[in-house]
């Protein structure tokens, strides 16, 4: 069997969201932090990498779960910053 890059693009990908479940249900990660986000970001991303490269036809309600995932963690990105941002005293006079 041969793996290509886009193989393992998808086996670290679903090891990077398995990954950050099981830390947050470790609490080990907050489930609004950035390093979780960004594991599930990156992790969505390799699984449609894979998807998309594949042999064969792509299996769309996958790749739609992942581009789901995608925009999901992308909204808990850009909200978390912007909570933070407000949450910071501002240091001009």
């Amino acid at each position: 069997m041969n793996f290509f890059w886009y193989d393992w693009a998808g086996y670290i990908g679903v090891v990077l969201v398995l990954l950050a479940f099981l830390l947050l249900q470790a609490h080990k990660l907050r489930g609004n932090g950035l390093v979780y986000q960004l594991m599930n970001v990156f992790g969505a991303i390799g699984v449609i990498l894979s998807l998309s490269f594949g042999e064969g036809p792509i299996n769309w309600p996958a790749f739609l779960m992942q581009l789901a995932w995608i925009t999901i963690g992308v909204y808990g990105i850009v909200h978390s910053t912007q909570l933070r941002r407000e949450a910071r005293p501002d240091s001009a006079p």
